[in-house]
């Protein structure tokens, strides 16, 4: 089955057909599954979906071992004067007065060479740049499925966003929610193409739908792909 609903009514979408190969009738129907999804939410999980669940793990726990440094050893993950990058590489945390709490590594392509990564914990570049690889091959094919359900000429979206330094990810934390405050990023639209979410177990992620917030509780081994839809 291409589709159904877990854990609330956020679509779930088995990629499987399209990496196995030889299974037309299931690739149309997972095809169908986005089409619909996509026009419903903007927002579905997949899953069968080629990242490793357990480099997807692997790369949540890197991140929360990261976080829980103190603040003076991540301040050091900073890129050195004058790196190029569209925005800049490393570690940072919103101003006091954002009304979005949270901390961040970000990181664009490897072979960009504007990295700058943690040396604790260990292991910790593998892991992400490993990550980074699986995801970039997921996106190429989600890209090639939305290229299908737009109807738009073979390899359209290929050429129409085919720069690849543009690309980035970024592991995320988010504070704990106060009495005074409940923290964490305010509602918004996505400007990437696909966005990709890996979801420890805490959730909250909510999807807005038809005025209402659905949740996007987490699932294990499934990845989130978002397109211009309303999140928080």
């Amino acid at each position: 089955m291409a589709a159904a609903k877990v854990g609330g009514a956020i679509p779930v979408v088995d990629l499987a057909p399209f990496l196995t190969g030889g299974d037309e009738g299931g690739a149309a129907r997972a095809t169908a599954a986005v089409r619909e999804a996509c026009r419903e939410y903007g927002f579905f999980r997949a899953v069968n979906h080629g990242v490793p669940a357990g480099l997807m793990a692997r790369v949540l726990d890197l991140s929360a071992a990261f976080f829980a440094l103190p603040f003076e050893e991540k301040a050091k993950v900073r890129p050195a004067e004058g790196a190029k990058a569209p925005l800049p590489a490393g570690y940072a945390r919103q101003p006091a007065h954002s009304a979005d709490k949270n901390e961040y590594l970000l990181l664009f392509g490897p072979q960009l060479g504007v990295n700058v990564y943690p040396a604790e914990p260990s292991g910790f570049r593998e892991a992400v740049e490993e990550c980074y690889s699986k995801l970039t091959e997921l996106g190429l094919l989600i890209q090639e499925i939305l290229n299908e359900c737009m109807g738009l000429p073979p390899g359209f979206l290929e050429a129409y966003n085919g720069d690849r330094s543009f690309d980035f990810m970024a592991a995320l934390r988010y504070f704990p929610a106060t009495e005074e405050e409940n923290t964490g990023i305010s509602e918004h639209q996505d400007g990437n193409c696909i966005t990709f979410v890996l979801q420890d177990g805490v959730g909250g992620l909510e999807v807005l739908k038809d005025g209402g917030w659905v949740p996007a509780d987490p699932v294990e081994g499934a990845s989130s792909s978002t397109s211009a839809t309303s999140s928080r």
